[in-house]
């Protein structure tokens, strides 16, 4: 299965609370920080909601 890593590159300060609870079920707490996730459908879609909060690379 593909892997996807995901980086928190801006603030969730003045979001709406269901992207601040997103950021943290995808486990993304400060700027700068790198989690790393299968690429399942359920991941895609969380990311998909917060895109413009983070960014996304593949990685195999």
């Amino acid at each position: 299965m593909a892997k996807i890593k995901v980086t928190k590159v801006r603030s969730a300060i003045n979001r709406p609370k269901n992207q601040k609870l997103t950021l943290e079920a995808l486990g993304l707490r400060k700027i700068g920080q790198v989690v790393e996730h299968d690429a399942t459908p359920n991941i895609l879609g969380m990311v998909n909601k917060v895109s413009h909060l983070v960014s996304v690379e593949e990685t195999k």
